[in-house]
């Protein structure tokens, strides 16, 4: 087979990505459905605040320590056998939940879906590395982020009329049917390429050379060292700490961290009963703010996809700028005493869209830094960041909450405003691990002979940024 023909892009690629998106879609429905039912949850359940958070905490907390895990299975077992089993899971939590009249049924419904939600998109993003060659990768990446997030919508307007209009009892059951119907696209759609069309990732230290390096043959500057951390013999298996060691690694971990937890807190839990409650919208309106938030997500994916391609070298700075631009947002909606314009909302929520993919990015490191072989591992790792930091906002806002104002699930504007300042804890550990892993990364790479210029500099010679 030519070169030309290895690297071109079969149809059954187009169709593994149709299907996966479709499974990731399901799950991402399964995952915030409880966002749109917050205010329904309070009252069937009796709790309050912290009770309600410990819902979208179990589930987060649960998905994020099953991504190593997930990781290591997918290595092993293969992409479509961990979307059959992490889809039957999810639908069975769903089950559970659509029956479920005390909070701890619910919360064992939330670990279900948790786990069953863990390998689903990591092993989706192994099947865009696979299919697709390295230089389409990033972009195609954000298309699946863009078109499974779509979820969002199917939550915030199709399920949220069918749970005011059918009953707690009959939505969840009919998302525990969408959960055997993604396990059924699976078995139908879901393959790995042949080996003679696989793209995978040239594991590197000196940062993805299918990324950054010269077109043609790699120079010997531009090679993996032997003896660098995050090379690994191919005779030699890699354990998870080994895949998880490099720095570009970490990076991507850091990076998915800030980009993804303050709209999944919007998103996933306090979003409708913030707007609801606190600025005095109506349900309609706060499902329209969450609609948004996923238009925006799917606007601003393709954008940040191919930034991240033609530019792989400055990929940090596009998530350092998405995480200032979401504090700036968040200022100017919490810092006023009185409720904000619709219009100001909406700001906020466009600005929030765009962190998802964003952290995206985190993804795109893992592939190019990881180790053959242990993707999914990498993967899964990068993955855990933003939902370990999701778990922090959610239970700090909720415990705040709890805090200002025991004994009620009755919240005012000035309690929410205390309450999600406490994001400002998880987005300056994301930023400064950010910071710290780009520093190693950058020193690693300049070992192995990459060096990145300054931004004046490389506008000075003309470089590709």
């Amino acid at each position: 087979m030519s070169h030309v023909a290895a690297r071109a892009t079969p149809r059954a690629a187009w169709a593994v990505l149709g299907a996966a998106a479709f499974i990731y879609f399901v799950a991402i429905v399964q995952r915030t459905s409880l966002g749109i039912a917050g205010v329904e949850a309070l009252d069937r359940f009796g709790v309050e605040a912290i009770g309600l958070s410990m819902l979208s905490v179990v589930q987060i907390s649960v998905y994020a320590s099953l991504q190593l895990p997930a990781g290591a299975l997918l290595d092993r077992l293969g992409p479509r056998r961990m979307l059959v089993i992490g889809s039957l899971i999810m639908g069975t939590g769903q089950l559970t939940l659509a029956f479920a009249d005390t909070i701890w049924l619910a919360l064992l419904a939330r670990v279900l879906i948790g786990a069953g939600d863990a390998p689903i998109f990591v092993a989706a993003t192994r099947l865009v590395s696979e299919w697709f060659p390295p230089r389409r990768a990033p972009l195609m990446v954000q298309i699946l982020g863009m078109l499974g997030q779509v979820g969002q919508i199917a939550s915030a307007i199709p399920v949220a009329w069918l749970l005011h209009q059918s009953g707690w009892n009959a939505a969840f059951s009919i998302l525990a049917a969408l959960g055997l119907a993604a396990a059924a696209m699976s078995l139908w759609q879901i393959r790995m390429p042949p080996v003679d069309h696989a793209h995978h990732a040239v594991p590197s230290v000196a940062g993805a050379q299918g990324e950054v390096a010269p077109a043609g043959p790699p120079t010997p500057s531009h090679s993996a060292s032997a003896h660098s951390p995050g090379t690994h013999s191919a005779d030699a298996p890699a354990s998870i700490r080994d895949a998880i060691r490099p720095p570009g690694v970490r990076l991507g971990f850091w990076t998915h961290w800030t980009g993804l937890f303050s709209a999944n807190t919007v998103a996933l839990l306090w979003g409708v009963p913030f707007f609801v409650q606190g600025q005095g919208l109506s349900t309609a309106e706060a499902s329209g703010l969450l609609t948004l938030l996923v238009i925006t997500n799917i606007a601003s994916a393709p954008i940040i996809g191919t930034l991240t391609a033609r530019h792989p070298l400055r990929r940090s700075w596009l998530s350092l700028g998405a995480a200032t631009a979401t504090a700036i947002a968040w200022a100017t909606v919490l810092i006023p005493s009185g409720p904000r314009p619709m219009w100001q909302l909406a700001a906020l929520i466009v600005v929030l869209g765009a962190g998802g993919p964003a952290s995206l990015i985190g993804m795109d490191y893992a592939r190019t830094f990881g180790l053959r072989g242990r993707l999914g591992t990498a993967t899964g790792f990068a993955n855990i960041g933003g939902f370990a930091a999701t778990v922090l906002s959610v239970a700090l806002v909720g415990a705040v909450l709890q805090v200002v104002s025991p004994g009620t699930s009755e919240y005012t504007l000035d309690d929410y405003r205390i309450a999600l300042t406490a994001m400002a804890v998880p987005w300056v550990i994301g930023v400064a691990g950010i910071l710290r892993s780009r520093r190693r990364t950058r020193a690693l790479m300049a070992s192995d002979g990459v060096v990145i210029p300054s931004l004046r500099q490389a506008l000075r010679e003309g470089r590709r940024l």
